[in-house]
């Protein structure tokens, strides 16, 4: 089971949102990522515990390569540095990938978080942010990366305004969405950090925006929380990914 400290947790609430501004916006979780050694190994910890993996992925230009596991809304992405001369480049150092990863386990947060439009809804990011123009999309694609990406003990955050949920993406590029473990979608993401008393003002509006709430712990987390927890059970990926899941 989970330990639960006293304070740092980060919830995700779904629909509606409204801005510092007050303007509506609707946003929703996409995917988080977790830095992982090259080549994933962390990965078997997930399938071990009946989780179907889907297809891995690689970041031309990037410098990084991932493997991947969907729910019908979302995914759990192992992410990685393949390439440490592009994820160092010019282009992509604004991002933190390379610190991001290369410092995992020694006080960076190994976490990223990754938001979309609810469905129907055009929306804007729900923090402060600068476009990125990443190599491996089409020229005309960009996303938003919020402000905090060089505060390191912090999750990136960033906006897929072009992504969907995972069941609504074309038969041909749908991943697998099924799994033995019978875990569907995610209704809840709560992390644990010990770097949670002074907040950037990118993190500070996702949680003012009732993304997320913060609550302090000693080492960093995330807990997911799968099809509102009804079954009451969970599965502690630990110490191969700083990863609890609950259903």
């Amino acid at each position: 089971m989970v330990q639960h400290t006293s304070a740092l947790s980060v919830e995700f609430l779904l629909g509606g949102i409204t801005t510092l501004t007050g303007q509506f916006m609707a946003a929703e979780l996409d995917h988080i990522f977790i830095c992982a050694s090259r080549g994933a190994d962390e990965a078997s910890a997930l399938t071990a515990f009946g989780l179907s993996e889907g297809k891995p992925n690689m970041h031309p230009g990037q410098g990084t390569a991932c493997r991947r596991f969907f729910f019908r809304n979302g995914y759990i992405e192992l992410l990685w540095v393949s390439n440490e001369a592009e994820a160092q480049s010019e282009p992509i150092q604004p991002t933190h990938l390379w610190e991001r990863w290369a410092g995992r386990g020694s006080g960076s947060c190994p976490f990223g978080f990754g938001f979309r439009p609810s469905a129907d809804h055009v929306a804007s990011p729900p923090f402060p942010a600068w476009e990125y123009r990443p190599p491996y999309l089409p020229q005309s694609w960009s996303f938003q990366i919020a402000t905090n990406a060089a505060v390191l003990t912090e999750p990136m955050l960033f906006y897929l305004p072009f992504s969907q949920r995972s069941d609504a993406q074309p038969s041909a590029k749908r991943q697998k969405l099924e799994h033995e473990a019978g875990l569907r979608e995610i209704t809840r993401l709560e992390m644990v950090s010990p770097s949670a008393e002074s907040l950037s003002p990118a993190l500070t509006a996702v949680a003012r925006a009732d993304l997320v709430r913060m609550r302090t712990g000693k080492e960093y987390l995330v807990e997911l929380g799968f099809d509102g927890e009804s079954l009451g059970r969970v599965a502690d990926c630990r110490p191969a990914l700083p990863l609890v899941l609950r259903w």
